[in-house]
């Protein structure tokens, strides 16, 4: 099952490693590895990243940033793959993701003069800047004939477990999915209320959207790492945030 169908895709820049993750859940999906464990692998590629990040190894934290994104687009494909899509895996993927990015801007403060303060407000602008992005994302992908209805656009309680989950696993991971998330999405739903009332959204704005994604931010980092702009990183991502009420001051006055 495809998050879309073929009427509502786009050209996803944020998701680079699709093809790569596709091929590495094709490659497994017949063993004994599961979704869950595919998610437990990429954190520990993001938890490298950032080590070489604190021992100055740039190229290296380039790779296994790039390959945290790999291996992040394989952990859902093998549960398309397989059918056996889960609360519990959707939830630790996004739990992981939030750790992981906090913990990146935590080292790039360790390694450079930008004061801690500025690189969690840096934190706080990516986070926005990925719940805007997901925002329109999970009602587009709702309103897709046949997509992925996994995400829910207004997430407010823990979901009935899927078949092969457990309910307790699931409870617990909406709450601290609920407690690290809610405050982004409830910012993000107040600046655009009624986004979820459009009949579709078109490919060209999901597009230019897409440079929201985690995975183009990561690939950002990824780039200027070693280029040697690690000190350009946190005020990068700050600006970068002016992007968002462009984003949605063209879904509000254009797109009804």
């Amino acid at each position: 099952m495809s998050k879309l169908n073929s009427r509502d895709k786009f050209l996803d820049l944020s998701d680079y490693g699709r093809s790569a993750g596709k091929l590495f859940a094709n490659s497994i999906s017949h063993t004994r590895i599961t979704p869950i464990h595919v998610t437990l692998l990429f954190g520990v590629s993001g938890l490298i990243a950032i080590y070489c990040i604190i021992q100055g190894f740039y190229w290296w934290a380039s790779f296994f940033i790039i390959l945290k994104s790999i291996i992040d687009a394989a952990d859902g494909e093998l549960a398309r793959i397989n059918q056996t899509p889960s609360y519990t895996g959707r939830y630790l993927d996004s739990v992981f993701d939030i750790i992981l990015n906090f913990l990146i801007f935590t080292s790039i403060a360790m390694v450079t003069k930008t004061s801690f303060y500025y690189a969690y407000i840096a934190f706080f602008a990516v986070q926005l800047q990925g719940t805007l992005y997901n925002y329109y994302y999970v009602i587009l992908r709702n309103m897709s004939e046949g997509g992925d209805t996994t995400s829910k656009i207004f997430e407010y309680k823990a979901p009935r477990a899927l078949p092969g989950e457990k309910q307790s696993s699931v409870n617990i991971l909406f709450a601290i999915y609920y407690l690290v998330y809610g405050f982004f999405d409830k910012i993000i739903h107040v600046l655009d209320p009624e986004a979820y009332k459009v009949k579709s959204f078109p490919s060209w704005f999901m597009s230019l959207l897409s440079i929201y994604g985690l995975g183009f931010q990561l690939l950002i980092i990824a780039i200027m790492l070693p280029l040697n702009l690690i000190e350009y990183i946190v005020p990068f991502f700050i600006i970068f945030s002016v992007f968002i009420f462009i984003l949605i001051g063209i879904r509000r006055f254009f797109l009804r």
